[in-house]
């Protein structure tokens, strides 16, 4: 049997093995050492193609990351979601993202990363891809490490809750 493997899976994957360690603690850790990680991934049974859009994805982060370019107008601005956005992800899903950053776990920069990073994937996302999503953005943005802690509850105490 053929499991199809997507890039947030690769990326989730990613982020359990290599960027929640303490010797990986950033994603361009992670990319530059890509050569290492990659041979890895495929004896896991990833496919090379979303291997490389995951790393790509990450670079992408990075670079977005760097050049702050997702500053909004003012802090209290009311944030109008695209129909190309409501595409990719559900209505149920832009108000856990509104829950969130209500409850300031996210801020709206960290918003915009992960609303740009869902657009760059390209893909309908379910609530637990973009759980994942939100995780990897809070973890590599500097001074998240809080919000960060508090998605990792969010997402744990979901799996508990289901187990129960």
């Amino acid at each position: 049997m053929i499991i199809k493997q997507s890039v947030v899976d690769v990326l989730m994957f990613l982020f359990e093995r290599y960027l929640d360690d303490d010797e990986f603690n950033e994603s361009n850790h992670v990319t530059d050492d890509r050569d290492n990680i990659q041979p890895r991934l495929e004896e896991m049974g990833f496919q090379h193609q979303e291997i490389n859009q995951a790393f790509d994805w990450l670079e992408d982060l990075n670079d977005l990351q760097e050049s702050q370019q997702f500053n909004p107008v003012k802090e209290t601005s009311t944030r109008i979601y695209s129909d190309e956005e409501k595409k990719l992800i559900s209505i149920e899903s832009i108000g856990f993202l509104s829950f969130l950053e209500q409850s300031g776990i996210l801020i709206p920069v960290t918003r915009e990363l992960i609303l740009d990073r869902v657009i760059a994937l390209g893909h309908p996302l379910d609530a637990e891809q973009l759980k994942w999503i939100i995780m990897i953005v809070l973890h590599t943005y500097p001074g998240e490490e809080n919000a960060l802690a508090l998605m990792e509850n969010f997402i744990f105490d979901d799996v508990i809750d289901r187990i129960q």
